[in-house]
């Protein structure tokens, strides 16, 4: 663990440096292979079903976050209005699967635009949530509006996804960041699951097609991206419901 001082240098560098890479980067346009997913089988009558029905795996650790979080003996925080920023990270999790789920019955770029929507909206509620039980809780609840609108602007303002990358690079850098810095709950080191599990969900997107070879067309690697992402969710709920606030911080 490192001061909060020497954490905050570390994202503020890292920021920095995030930037600089995006804007010496050409712009990068949304390929239309992207919709071309691997397993396009349908099932009673659901095209793409299996991209489709694996949305349950993300929305069930939303409504089960969500659920705990709206029972206040069941989840303690050090200041209550941390629970309002949580609130909103499972939230994001229920709107993601229904985004997606919409996106796979007829994958195009209009229908991209509300899988990515709500992914944002968890990023960045995310980012505040840690922000504000790690660093000041006024500061995390001012800025959740203003990364929302980030979140948004780079999915909706513009067609290059150079934003859309270093929105979601710039969640994994505040959540590093957040698991260094001191806090007055235990349990801190599953933030690295979690930043593992959205590591995993990154590589089995990108091996869809490969991984539906390997498994010889049984399951997609964007399939169980899904999966990937539902264990992230779950782990945060693991995370929140388990921790105590240390003593002697």
């Amino acid at each position: 663990m490192v001061s909060l001082k020497k954490s905050l240098i570390f994202l503020l560098s890292a920021t920095l440096l995030l930037i600089t890479v995006l804007y010496l980067l050409n712009p990068i346009s949304q390929p239309q292979s992207y919709h071309h997913f691997a397993d396009q089988r349908s099932w009673q009558g659901i095209p793409n079903a299996w991209n489709v029905l694996s949305n349950i795996a993300i929305a069930l650790p939303g409504l089960c976050g969500l659920f705990l979080l709206l029972l206040p003996k069941k989840i303690q925080f050090n200041d209550r209005r941390e629970r309002w920023l949580w609130m909103a990270v499972f939230v994001g999790f229920i709107l993601t699967a229904i985004g997606s789920s919409y996106y796979h019955l007829a994958p195009d770029d209009s229908r991209l635009i509300w899988d990515r929507l709500p992914m944002t909206f968890i990023f960045m509620s995310l980012v505040a949530a840690l922000i504000g039980e790690r660093v000041n809780i006024y500061l995390g609840l001012w800025l959740w509006p203003i990364l929302i609108a980030v979140g948004f602007y780079s999915v909706l303002g513009s067609s290059d996804l150079r934003f859309y990358i270093g929105v979601q690079v710039f969640s994994i850098l505040v959540t590093m960041a957040m698991l260094l810095a001191p806090t007055l709950y235990d349990r801190k080191w599953d933030l690295a699951v979690v930043i593992a599990c959205y590591g995993l969900a990154l590589l089995l997107d990108l091996f869809d097609h490969q991984i539906y070879k390997i498994f010889d067309g049984v399951v997609s690697g964007h399939t169980l991206k899904h999966v990937a992402v539902g264990l992230a969710g779950v782990w945060l709920i693991r995370m929140i419901y388990k921790r105590k606030e240390k003593e002697n911080v």
